[in-house]
């Protein structure tokens, strides 16, 4: 079910206590050369409609949050960022508005890595505020890393921002919006020591702060060249069905 298509005395008829409130968050940031601003919201919104058709007396999905915490990414113009403060606080709001429908399992699903350390602390605001509210948090990666290491082709540092797997859902998504021609490998990935390297899908042992512009030239970390739109499904598809798993154990919850 979809929030947006309701008016407000179906809201009020619904029993949202018995449902998962999905809230996907994006960004409207710098993609590269090749990709569009509305990258990060264009692909979460997609999966999250996914996940309701497939469960649509489960889920009650909201509208996708495109504002972003994306101060790393103002260096390249275009990109429309909220710092982290206010980030966590629009959050909250946000949050206190969909309890106030009744909610008691909420799933803020992730579209952007610059989002995730003011929504967690967003979360234990939250807890404190409603104890008896379910509020959970995940990146979309990460509860899909099987699929991504069985789709990619690329090496380690070929995942990253605007990369072969971004490249490729919103070549299945949205091609009009996808420019391959421009489409060029960066982000610092040769030579440097385990403690720098980056991949999405890799943890580094330790936490510094970059600015994106002292990484990339173009925008752009990993390796664009390797996406296609075939690629783009088998991503999505795959994202979708894990991310699904998580939103049925958490029915139960």
């Amino acid at each position: 079910m979809l929030l947006e298509n309701l008016s407000w005395p179906e809201v009020r008829k619904l029993k949202v206590a018995n449902k998962i409130v999905l809230f996907p968050l994006g960004s409207f940031e710098q993609h590269g050369h090749h990709m569009p601003l509305t990258t990060d919201t264009d692909i979460v919104t997609g999966i999250a409609r996914r996940l309701e058709q497939k469960r649509p007396e489960k889920i009650l999905c909201l509208p996708t949050l495109w504002p972003g915490h994306s101060t790393h990414h103002l260096a390249f113009p275009g990109t429309l960022s909220v710092s982290q403060m206010p980030y966590i606080n629009l959050v909250c709001e946000m949050c206190r508005s969909i309890v106030k429908m009744g909610a008691k399992k909420v799933f803020l699903l992730n579209g952007h890595g610059g989002n995730d350390i003011p929504v967690r602390a967003a979360l234990r605001e939250l807890k404190t505020e409603f104890p008896k509210v379910q509020f959970v948090f995940a990146s979309y990666w990460s509860l899909a890393a099987g699929t991504i290491k069985k789709v990619r082709e690329s090496e380690m540092g070929g995942l990253g921002h605007a990369c072969e797997m971004e490249a490729s859902v919103m070549l299945y998504l949205h091609p009009e919006k996808v420019n391959m021609k421009k489409a060029r490998r960066d982000g610092r990935r040769k030579n440097q020591d385990h403690y720098r390297q980056g991949d999405m899908m890799m943890s580094r042992p330790v936490y510094f702060v970059n600015e994106f512009d002292e990484i990339s030239e173009t925008g752009t970390v990993g390796f664009p060249d390797l996406a296609t739109a075939e690629k783009g499904k088998r991503f999505l598809n795959g994202i979708v069905d894990e991310v699904l798993e998580f939103v049925d154990d958490f029915a139960k919850w």
